[in-house]
């Protein structure tokens, strides 16, 4: 029996509705059909007040102590952030400045972002990219950014959107199909070993 393939998203929004987490929530059911796996979604508006409980992960409240729990057990994240002031949400930095440093080595990461223009799609290369080689995660190779146009009351509405989100993931799979194998025969060695 194999174990079900877990999905997470991470919306760095501080707000509801939002694009950000329509684009995250897409991006994620989208690679759950093509790999078969289950979605849970992280909206991180609501984790603030849990966020800002205290200054060590130990001191935050119950909502962030799972969240995080959720994303360091994930098999494949998808993340995704509005651009502020040519970077990520301060909300989006706090929660993974709690995740543990070594937590997500090898994990796949989907890197997406919304901007209100196009100006701003380097984003994902030039500042989540570099966060996600800290904690030495798989960056997979093509990021997603949308702006405001690829939107309709915060749903996906724009075509080429879909069309991008298809390639992403398309091209993705093979890395991550091997990569998922690769982390359950190192899960197996260790249980075996420790056996």
């Amino acid at each position: 029996m194999t174990e079900t393939i877990r999905i997470v998203g991470v919306s760095g929004s501080p707000t509801d509705p939002s694009r950000t987490t329509a684009l995250v929530r897409r991006v994620a059911e989208t690679f759950a059909g093509k790999l078969g796996g289950e979605t849970h979604i992280i909206e991180l508006a609501t984790t603030l007040p849990s966020l800002a409980a205290g200054g060590y992960r130990s001191e935050l409240g119950t909502a962030a102590q799972d969240a995080l729990d959720v994303v360091e057990n994930a098999d494949v994240l998808v993340v995704g952030s509005p651009a502020y002031r040519a970077t990520y949400s301060g909300l989006f930095k706090l929660f993974f400045d709690h995740v543990g440093q070594y937590a997500l080595v090898d994990t796949p990461v989907v890197l997406t972002a919304t901007g209100g223009s196009d100006r701003h799609a380097l984003l994902v290369e030039h500042q989540m990219r570099p966060l996600f080689g800290f904690f030495q995660a798989l960056t997979l190779p093509l990021g997603i950014y949308a702006n405001e146009r690829d939107f309709v009351d915060y749903r996906v509405a724009s075509d080429e959107l879909e069309q991008r989100i298809d390639t992403a993931l398309t091209r993705a799979l093979p890395l991550v199909r091997s990569q998922l194998t690769a982390n359950a025969a190192e899960r197996r060695d260790a249980v075996v070993a420790s056996a």
